[in-house]
């Protein structure tokens, strides 16, 4: 049995999902994709291959190889974009806890069955239908858990809003010892410089009491605030539009003090060195075309 344990975002990890871009199918038509930032790159020839995507994910599980922490990989599925592993499940503390997923993707949930399946069936939770959510949205921080979400009237025009208030007063009633903290995210279908898919696309916690933001990202300019607050000012790395389109924000903590990041954020690389952090830097921005970096592609199961 797999004994889980997620607190936050930044203590030593031990295991963990790496999404994989194996059989990852050719480029999809544009009415098949469920992010701007994909339709662009489709429309401009620029779209990933495979080839380059499986590359760069080696070089992620090879710093993961490193530090000694053991990587699980998806069960491959023909044709299948299974590199986000972060949308389909979660883990906060013990528990793991299945995705509501966009429903044309449910296949990438069932792929890593043979690891849902280790864990206790008291630790395995799918929440009801109505709840929408995805890993990316949901960040365990202590006695915090901070989740992205939107509430506006309009969300089901939104295929880019992923989690809903259901799921976030369902995340209370499963743990009730923390606050669950929401915040209403940005969303654009159309236009990757004003869509903040998940919180992770303009947010992330990092050890050392520092933190990634972008103000765009959120709607609500109090709810930005009482980050900024939370972690203090000068604990902040504040991000603009153009390092939140590349993806600057998700990048992915191994431990307090260690980072891995996009080889080409060299701004943020700089600060991140500054303050004390090692940085493994990889290359990720053919990746990063899809609206997804580090973070999204990565679902950590054990951390210390």
């Amino acid at each position: 049995m797999l004994k889980l344990n997620v607190n936050n975002e930044v203590s030593r990890l031990r295991e963990v999902v790496l999404g994989t871009a194996e059989k990852n199918g050719p480029t999809p038509k544009v009415e098949a994709c469920y992010d701007p930032k994909s339709i662009e790159h489709i429309l401009a020839g620029t779209y990933p291959q495979e080839v380059d995507m499986i590359r760069e994910m080696s070089e992620v599980e090879r710093v993961f190889e490193k530090y000694d922490v053991k990587v699980y990989r998806p069960e491959v599925i023909q044709d299948c974009n299974q590199i986000f592993s972060r949308d389909i499940a979660f883990v906060i503390d013990d528990i793991m806890i299945e995705a509501n997923i966009l429903p044309h993707r449910e296949a990438e949930v069932h792929a890593i069955d043979y690891i849902w399946n280790q864990v206790a069936p008291d630790k395995r939770i799918i929440l009801p239908p109505e709840c929408h959510v995805e890993g990316g949205d949901v960040m365990p921080w202590n006695d915090y858990v901070f989740v992205g979400t939107y509430s506006g009237e309009d969300y089901s025009n939104f295929i880019t809003a992923r989690t809903n208030m259901d799921a976030v007063i369902a995340l209370q009633e499963l743990f009730p010892n923390k606050t669950i903290k929401s915040f209403e995210l940005r969303k654009s279908n159309t236009n990757p410089r004003e869509n903040a898919l998940h919180l992770d696309c303009c947010f992330n916690p990092l050890g050392k009491g520092k933190a990634i933001l972008h103000k765009n990202g959120f709607l609500n300019t109090d709810e930005y605030n009482w980050l900024v607050r939370f972690f203090g000012q000068e604990n902040i790395f504040e991000i603009t539009k153009e390092e939140m389109y590349q993806m600057y924000s998700n990048v992915f903590s191994i431990s307090d003090d260690v980072i891995i990041s996009e080889r080409n954020f060299t701004r943020l690389n700089t600060w991140l060195k500054k303050q004390g952090f090692i940085v493994e830097e990889v290359p990720y921005a053919e990746i990063g075309k899809q609206e997804g970096l580090l973070r999204c592609t990565t679902l950590p199961l054990i951390r210390d």
